[in-house]
């Protein structure tokens, strides 16, 4: 360890070492259990890995949203992190560090997480033992954390609820709210790259992290310095309950709620390519459709779990190339729609085939607003709205998806309510509907039907039709509290049926849409910059745009500038919106474009928007929308790369 010491001290010294990664590796090596980490830090040191190093130990992982993520297997694997090797190529041990996923971030996040929900307990009078439920996606160490974190729970006096195998993020949010589940986690890093592995936290509505509860929680992770802890005699600890199939059904059954017009379906759906690239979106939206009618082929390559992601360069339904076995299965099978989900299945992508017979790639936005545009249409169409009730019902989304949903909103006179980034805070709206039916009134909430929770809100607060974000989340129902992939299967295949009853395409259908409201076009950019001299950049390139908000973008001038880290907002609601990383600046021409840095990749994203009124020739409408983000992106891209100089 002096050897060590000597050669951490001289790369401080050198310039080549941070000095907040040497605090960091000499806090994690006085506090770990790990067989491998000093092994794995000296290692690195003695081959002047000192970026590396730095990656891994230049902060403390701490809660993003609603908690950890990070690499799990890093650039530079020691020899002795990969030891054996683990499963489908993983090294045996994880990446060792502070700012990496491993065993000591993980114990020390649920430990915290048990630390807060006891005193939590407390504090509302309840003598009772604390409940976690775990899931977990398909990722590299995934099942391994998640039964880590359950021993932990149990070992501390928790009872525990553990799928038996890999399931969708949403399922867990359902079985929060299903079974009056304290806490839980899933272990997982959504679409992020293959050697990242996250930690997301969950509280007693189902719904990730929000204040005051985030807080607390923080403040009991930062207090645990050791990865020890000494568990409960064996009569105090908690007992460990294996969920499978039975769990399965019961969500199964609550997703079929969603339909509006089953009868739609009657005849049989469309022929769907589905992929869940290697994740866990097969395992319920498969069978799902299946029950519904439809006809379903999977992409055969990419159905086996594999935390590798072989086939793709990334896990993510946004990105065209991830579905491009599933487009070509569709051309070859001559199927309708492609449908694919990310690895814990919160997110899903679309293709569907146009009228010219060839499969087009829908947008975030663009299947967001089918769906709103088809639930708000038929909710009318059959007398769940009316005149007397529509001031009760409302549309969520956040400040950086389409203003098409708003101008949905504003035709049929319901509400639109915009959130920051971040579906905990579409889900903190719901929490606030439901609390707002008076409690004389409805009982226990999670016993009612969907139209008995429906016909109270629409009486005594407000009934959620839709919500969304332009990253491919959605939300039709308020059953499960995040962004669910499996019941925007379930929602899109309606809008699917119905176009086929009334003779369109679904891109027709679309077209449709914005022939009534205009048309909407949104691109996304981001810049990629990893590690801790990305994250700087990152930060400095935000500042800039605090500090020197620009006056002119493409030739065109400034008419406003929203700054979201500075500046105190409400939403429509009256609601206080909590300061954030983001600025919103729109043009005199009436395009508009956000900068925010992700919270929960390396890059800072780039939100571009632009629009026309109704017009007799859309086609050329898409021409000039088109254009003009390309070019606002190329004065955008300019301007960025003389802040970062």
């Amino acid at each position: 360890m002096s050897d060590l010491k000597s050669l951490l001290d001289k790369a401080v010294e050198n310039g080549d070492l941070l000095e907040s990664s040497r605090t960091n590796i000499q806090a994690l090596l006085a506090g770990t259990i790990s067989p491998v980490a000093e092994k794995a830090v000296t290692e690195l040191a003695e081959k002047g890995e000192w970026a590396e190093l730095n990656d891994r130990f230049y902060k403390t992982l701490a809660f993003g949203t609603g908690g950890l993520r990070g690499r799990t297997v890093g650039r530079v694997v020691t020899g002795a992190e990969q030891g054996e090797g683990g499963p489908l190529g993983a090294p045996e041990y994880p990446c060792v560090g502070t700012a990496t996923m491993n065993f000591y971030n993980v114990g020390r996040a649920i430990r915290g997480m048990v630390a807060y929900v006891k005193k939590h307990l407390a504090n509302e009078g309840l003598d009772r033992k604390p409940s976690f439920a775990f899931a977990h996606d398909t990722r590299h160490f995934s099942r391994s954390f998640a039964e880590f974190c359950a021993k932990i729970c149990t070992d501390l006096g928790c009872d525990v609820y553990l799928f038996e195998a890999a399931r969708a993020t949403p399922q867990l949010s359902f079985l929060i709210r299903e079974m009056r589940v304290d806490s839980g986690v899933v272990l997982t890093a959504s679409h992020n790259p293959a050697h990242d592995n996250g930690f997301k936290a969950y509280f007693n509505q189902g719904a990730q992290l929000v204040e005051p509860h985030a807080t607390g929680v923080i403040e009991e992770v930062d207090a645990i310095t050791s990865e020890a802890y000494e568990a409960l005699p064996e009569s105090e600890q908690g007992e460990l309950k294996i969920l499978g199939e039975e769990a399965d059904r019961r969500y199964m059954d609550k997703l079929r709620t969603l339909l509006l017009r089953p009868d739609l379906l009657e005849d049989g759906g469309a022929k769907v390519v589905f992929t869940n690239l290697h994740g866990t979106g097969g395992h319920i939206s498969v069978p799902m459709l299946r029950e519904l009618g439809f006809e379903v082929l999977t992409v055969a390559e990419q159905d086996g779990a594999d935390g590798r992601f072989p086939t793709v360069a990334s896990p993510n339904p946004e990105n065209a190339p991830a579905l491009k076995m599933a487009i070509e299965l569709a051309e070859k099978e001559n199927a309708e729609i492609v449908i694919g989900t990310d690895p814990d299945c919160d997110r899903m992508g679309v293709a569907v085939r146009n009228d010219a017979g060839e499969m087009q790639l829908l947008t975030g936005n663009q299947i967001g607003s089918l769906m709103a545009w088809y639930r708000t249409k038929t909710m009318f169409d059959l007398g769940i709205l009316n005149d007397s009730n529509r001031g009760h019902a409302v549309l969520i989304k956040t400040f950086v998806t389409t203003e098409l949903q708003t101008a949905i909103a504003e035709k049929y006179g319901i509400n639109m309510v915009n959130t920051l980034t971040g579906f905990k805070f579409i889900s903190d709206k719901l929490q606030k509907y439901e609390d707002g039916i008076p409690a004389d009134k409805k009982g226990d909430y999670r016993d009612l039907s969907e139209e008995e929770s429906r016909k109270l809100r629409l009486e005594y607060s407000r009934f959620f039709v839709f919500g969304g974000e332009e990253s491919y989340g959605y939300l039709g129902a308020d059953f499960v509290r995040d962004k669910d992939g499996n019941m925007a299967a379930v929602m899109f295949a309606e809008v699917a049926a119905y176009a086929k009853s009334v003779g369109k395409t679904i891109a027709g259908l679309l077209d449709d849409i914005y022939s009534e409201f205009g048309y909407y076009l949104e691109d996304g950019k981001s810049m990629v910059m990893e590690g801790a001299e990305g994250a700087a950049q990152i930060k400095a390139l935000a500042d800039s745009y605090s500090d020197n908000p620009p006056s002119e973008v493409d030739g065109v001038a400034v008419s406003r500038v929203l700054d979201f880290s500075r500046e105190s907002f409400e939403d429509s609601e009256g609601d206080a919106i909590p300061k954030a990383g983001m600025i919103i600046v729109e043009l005199e021409d009436g395009r508009r474009f956000a900068v925010r840095p992700s919270g929960t990749e390396p890059k800072i994203k780039f939100y571009l928007f632009g629009m026309e009124e109704p017009s007799d020739d859309l086609c050329a409408s898409k021409q000039r929308v088109q254009k003009s983000l390309e070019t606002m992106w190329a004065a955008l891209e300019a301007d960025a790369q003389k802040r970062m100089a």
